[in-house]
């Protein structure tokens, strides 16, 4: 008596082979995130006040380190009813080499923010945030400024 079976030898259920869904190139899945989505996101966590304003030391050049601890105590990405502001978009262009000009959307409850940046590479080809803007106010160390 013979009986035909798609599973291994010794298995008694009539199960077949399965298909196993693509897998992602180990270069994809250990892709570090770019500098600009990287930047979003610790500015995102200052200006909303869930990180201190030092945490952005030696990731900022020029006044954009002033700008941001004259700033980050209003906590202006934070929100009054208690929503988490969350970063729906990210995208940058690179205008001309070492440098990454990038803006980015926020949500906090049903309120979008506009949030644009400044990157640039230094010669030890760290990225340094350069300039931060919010909805079209530039910061200044005096505050928000309109333009």
């Amino acid at each position: 008596m013979s009986t035909h079976s798609t599973g291994p030898t010794g298995r008694r259920d009539q199960r077949g082979p399965r298909t196993v869904p693509p897998q992602r190139s180990r270069r994809q899945q250990h892709r570090p995130p770019r500098p600009h989505q990287w930047f979003a996101e610790r500015l995102l966590a200052v200006l909303s006040g869930q990180r201190p304003v030092h945490w952005m030391l030696g990731h900022t050049i020029g006044d954009a380190y002033d700008q941001l601890a004259e700033l980050a105590p209003s906590s202006p990405l934070g929100t009054a009813r208690g929503s988490r502001p969350v970063l729906r978009h990210c995208r940058g262009a690179q205008p001309a080499s070492g440098v990454v000009e990038a803006f980015a959307s926020i949500t906090a409850g049903d309120r979008v923010r506009a949030m644009a940046f400044r990157l640039e590479q230094g010669a030890d080809q760290r990225w340094r945030c350069a300039a931060v803007e919010l909805g079209g106010e530039r910061l200044t160390a005096a505050g928000p400024a309109a333009r």
